[in-house]
């Protein structure tokens, strides 16, 4: 039986035409193998082999022509006695009860079948499930399908969806419901709420909804059985959610931990300071226009276990950013303010006071953050893994030797959109040995990378495949830059911390590897 490819991602036709072949074929050979065994004389050999019968042995015919000659044990009569061939073997049917490895559904080569079976013939098979149905092979198959097919494949029959319910083939995903979805119209032209057992036995932790209403929501809790307890993390977005609805979804919904508000324009700061929950690790706040300073007080008194705070705020203003309690000093470790256009240097100094222990921090969008506020989170903030300096227009180059003296466990550092960054900037980065990625997608200023030294070309500027040796990667900045000055390249802030030391003993002594990423914008991190 020959190896045939197993349909990966295919579509329901896929599958069913692979195990309708493979069932084909494993028949076929099943009758060919009778075939065989009840005619034993068909491949070339005229006659069967002859057996003992009563003390009689037939020969095979003498070269000499004088004929076949036979020995005799019994009574003269019985010389002439012609061998007989054997009965041919009673074979049960062939069937498809005999459960199958997933190597012979696959289209893999079976296991060899037993001999003849001798004595009396066995009763009837045990019944076992046909090979569509059984969940053992089942269990093994959908894991290779995605999410859309899935919802595809639970349509075929009951057998598959109770398979395929099982939460683990969910595990991770957000079902998107939007409003026009949870109602289902009625031949009286009443709406009636859609049946959530679906989600419920899937067991889905996460939901976001979209266009809902306050009256939306009570639906939604009232029809999902784990409403209450079982869903984790809630995300409304483009929704008229006032501060009522916030209120009751909050008070109803205790397991909420996650939040995540976009583009919700009724709710206000009231309803912030009346709904937020201790509970409550995780929140984002963006496109909401009732945001300001008050609202950053109250999720700096409310939530003190708060550990992620995303904030898209065009009013809020530096002095909401001390608001920040010694307890939310412990605890947060990511910090993302994105376009808030009212924040300079000053609000970058609160930040950096009250909250010391950031891992990941984005200022993306603060247009009025300058080097000098790049300079205060360098030198106070020493834990940070990941910076997100992108579409900030006054950073220059400077900036980026702050961030390369003084940020030693900088994994990820992304200037998107930063027009004064010049190559003399990127030479700064190349003494950074624990940087990983680096983003410098819109960057004008930023020459197209040379072909070569494992660079490819891809989309808005250049990706690094293969990672490149420190070595390597200073040499390839220090081939673009214009004038070989090399006090220039290192900066009079990290000679002064040299010691007066010339740049050609400092900074390419490492050996680790270093894996720049200019990716295309289709790769941009979602905010």
């Amino acid at each position: 039986m020959s190896q045939k490819p197993w349909p990966r991602g295919g579509t329901l036709a896929q599958l069913a035409c692979a195990v309708e072949e493979a069932i084909e074929e494993i028949v076929l050979q099943n009758k060919e193998r009778a075939r065989k065994m009840s005619s034993p004389g068909i491949d070339g050999d005229p006659k069967p082999p002859c057996l003992p019968r009563n003390g009689l042995v037939k020969l095979p015919g003498q070269p000499n022509g004088l004929g076949a000659a036979s020995i005799t044990k019994g009574t003269p009569a019985a010389k002439n006695r012609p061998c007989q061939p054997p009965p041919p073997p009673t074979l049960p049917p062939p069937s498809l009860a005999t459960p199958l490895s997933r190597v012979a559904l696959a289209g893999g080569p079976c296991p060899p079948a037993s001999g003849p079976v001798s004595g009396p013939v066995p009763g009837p098979p045990v019944e076992r499930p046909p090979l569509a149905t059984d969940e053992k092979i089942l269990n093994g198959l959908f894991w290779y399908f995605s999410a859309c097919e899935k919802c595809i494949l639970a349509q075929v029959c009951k057998a598959w969806r109770r398979v395929l319910y099982q939460p683990k083939f969910w595990a991770g995903l957000t079902p998107v419901l939007h409003a026009k979805e949870l109602y289902n119209v009625l031949p009286g032209g009443e709406k009636e709420f859609v049946n959530l057992q679906g989600f419920a036995a899937r067991g889905f932790e996460g939901f976001c909804l979209v266009g809902v209403s306050d009256l939306d929501i009570c639906e939604f809790i009232d029809n999902y059985a784990l409403s209450k307890k079982g869903v984790k993390a809630m995300s409304l977005k483009r929704s008229t959610i006032t501060d009522a609805g916030l209120e009751v979804m909050l008070e109803q919904m205790q397991g909420v931990v996650r939040l995540e508000l976009s583009g919700c324009n009724d709710f206000t700061e009231a309803g912030l300071w009346s709904s937020l929950s201790a509970r409550i690790t995780s929140l984002s706040v963006s496109d909401c226009i009732n945001v300001a300073d008050d609202a950053i007080a109250a999720i700096s008194q409310l939530l003190p276990n708060l550990a992620e705070l995303s904030l898209q705020a065009y009013h809020v203003t530096d002095t909401a950013l001390a608001y920040f309690t010694a307890r939310q000093g412990h605890s947060t470790h990511t910090l993302r303010l994105l376009s808030c256009w009212e924040i300079t240097n000053h609000g970058v100094v609160n930040v950096v006071h009250s909250l010391p222990n950031l891992t990941s921090l984005s200022l993306s969008g603060c247009s009025k953050v300058t080097d000098d506020g790049v300079e205060l989170v360098a030198e106070n903030l020493r834990k940070l893994r990941s910076l997100d300096l992108s579409w900030c227009p006054r950073i220059t180059d400077m900036a980026l030797e702050y961030v390369a003296c003084d940020l030693h466990r900088l994994e990820e550092l992304v200037l998107d959109r930063c027009v004064r960054i010049t190559d003399t900037g990127l030479s700064y980065l190349s003494t950074m040995s624990s940087l990983r990625s680096l983003y410098l997608r819109w960057c004008c200023q930023v020459p197209p990378w040379p072909r070569g030294s494992g660079t490819k070309e891809s989309g808005a500027g250049l990706r690094v495949e293969a990672p490149l040796s420190h070595e390597e990667f200073a040499t390839l900045v220090s081939s673009r830059l214009p004038a070989p000055d090399h006090h220039r390249a290192i900066g009079p802030r990290a000679a002064a911390r040299a010691g007066g030391v010339g740049a050609d003993q400092l900074p390419w002594s490492h050996t680790r590897a270093l894996q720049v990423l200019l990716a295309a914008p289709a790769a941009l991190p979602r905010h």
